[in-house]
């Protein structure tokens, strides 16, 4: 069982500390705008400081229990994953079901030189597949090994 890159954990943090600026915003401006309001529900800095402490923990945390949870395999016919803390999700992806594969990086991975492996299968309901954080070389090299097997499997193949 092959493990994640250790640099995905900063590109889950940096985008959770987006994801908890983005909630904090709103939360500093309802303080705000409520700071001499007597009426208001919530004595000023609760929502802000909640938000503030729950992103803490989601940046902090939990990227490192994230990729303790992660974990792939490619194995002669199928492709293995492994993730979720919470609920622990085993998927099995038949080689052979595999209609595409792609590389993707997003601006943040790009500066990690870190890539996602996306696995396009012929099933309908999540049909895809993702491996996040993995070395652009790696998941290329990756994405390569499976085009080859899709075009040598015979079965893969159109009866002419």
């Amino acid at each position: 069982m092959h493990s994640l890159d250790a640099s995905v954990r900063n590109i889950w943090r940096i985008k959770g500390a987006g994801l908890t600026l983005l909630l904090l915003l709103p939360s500093l401006f309802y303080d705000l705008t409520h700071l001499f309001d007597p009426g208001s529900w919530l004595p000023f800095g609760v929502l802000s400081g909640t938000v503030l402490v729950l992103g803490l923990i989601y940046c902090l945390a939990w990227p490192r229990l994230r990729y303790r949870a992660w974990g792939f395999a490619l194995r002669p016919e199928e492709l293995y994953t492994e993730h979720g803390v919470l609920n622990h999700i085993r998927t099995v992806v038949p080689l052979r079901r595999i209609q595409h594969v792609d590389v993707s990086q997003d601006l943040i991975e790009r500066e990690f030189a870190l890539g996602r492996l996306v696995v396009h299968t012929a099933g309908s309901r999540s049909s895809d597949v993702v491996v996040p954080g993995l070395p652009l070389g790696e998941a290329e090299r990756i994405r390569d090994e499976v085009k080859r097997f899709i075009l040598e499997d015979p079965l893969t193949e159109d009866p002419v």
